[in-house]
Formats: structure tokens, sequence, C-alpha cells
């Protein structure tokens, strides 16, 4: 399989596959992006380098299924999709293949790649807390480390704990806080307690949310 992931920019992933695929017609996208702007990217792309780019969009998982049955027959050149959980995912699976790039090296921190070159963060979204603001006093809430506090219990909607968004929440926890900081806050009465399910059936209670920008 010959398939090149980005986290989530468009741009420098088109550019990189015009450098080492200088002769080829076409460039093969499978997005799992939703933005709009996109098709612009890609239209810059084909108007100065005459290379036509073919896009596949569908949601993550089922992008990630049909790289899985193509297999090494896949004509993927290029995997777009959100969240870095999502390429570990895919990475575990065996899916991408290694690319090394001066151009990318250069442009993406080494922090927002990965090490063997199997994926490259070009763009990077905030994930922000939306709040009530007759309910909650801004300066008790700067930071998610705050949400642990056992006044919001019972006050919290998000996504379930299980949502890769939240996967990698936890993991940016754990590498800025350590493990067991990290664990005593995710076993804290409120962060415990609020999972999507029981929180909707309180939505008169809820004081703020969490939401992805």
């Amino acid at each position: 399989m010959n398939v090149r992931s980005l986290a989530a920019a468009t741009a420098a992933a088109v550019i990189y596959a015009a450098a080492v695929g200088a002769q080829a017609q076409e460039v093969n996208i499978y997005n799992a992006r939703h933005y709009g702007t996109d098709q612009q990217l890609w239209d810059a792309f084909t108007k100065e380098t005459g290379i036509a780019v073919n896009v596949v969009e569908a949601n993550h998982d089922e992008l990630i299924q049909r790289l899985e049955a193509e297999g090494a027959n896949s004509p993927a050149d290029i995997f777009i999709t959100v969240d870095a959980g999502r390429l570990a995912l895919a990475a575990e699976k065996n899916l991408f293949e290694s690319v090394k790039s001066p151009v990318l090296e250069a442009d993406v921190p080494a922090h927002l790649r990965h090490p063997d070159g199997l994926w490259y963060g070009l763009a990077m979204r905030a994930r922000v807390l939306v709040y009530d603001k007759e309910r909650v006093n801004p300066t008790e809430l700067s930071t998610y480390e705050d949400l642990a506090d056992p006044k919001y219990a019972g006050k919290i909607v998000v996504r379930s704990s299980t949502n890769v968004y939240n996967l990698s929440l936890m993991g940016s926890i754990i590498a800025a806080d350590g493990p067991e900081k990290a664990e005593a806050w995710a076993s804290g009465p409120a962060t415990r307690r609020s999972t999507e399910q029981s929180l909707m059936r309180k939505a008169g209670r809820i004081g703020f949310s969490k939401k992805s920008v």
C-alpha cells in the first residue's frame, strides 16, 4: 500500500505528493475532513501542477476499513484525517508507508510527526471549554485539570470516555502531568461521572461542556 498520512492540513500533503511523484498525472486522496475549503486547495494544486486530484470522502473509520480491505491494491496516495488517535490506530494496522521528506521535516516539528515518518500533523484545533458564565466562575476554570474539582460533579457534558478525542485528551494529560496524576484526574468524582449518556438526562443541571473548534 502506498498511503501517505497527514493529520489535518492538506496543502503540504499535496505539495509533498507532487514532489515525490512529479511525473504522476493524478493524486488519490482519502479524506475524512469536512471542510468545504479543501476543494480550493485541490483546485489550486491542479492549476499549478497539472496533476488531477481525486478525492474519496467518508468518515475516519470507514476510510480505515477501506484501506484495510484494499490492502496492497489500494489506489490511495494520501490519507487525511483528524486527531492523532486515529493516525495511531491506522499505523498499528500497518496501513502507512514511511515518508522521508526534507520539506515536511523542516516544516513539521518533531513532536507533531511520527518518528519513523508514518504520519505528519500539519494543523491543530483548539479544544476549548464552553460554559455558562452565570454558573461558572471563569477564574476557577482555566485548564482541563480543573474539571476534576468535585464541585463540577454532575455538571459536565462530554463525549464518551472511549471516544478517540477523549483518549487523545487523556494522553495529553499523561504527557503533561504524569500517569499517576492523570489517573487521579480521571478517577475524580467529577470527571469519572462525566459521560455523555448519564449527563444528557440531567440537562437542566449542566454548567458547561467541551467543544473542539
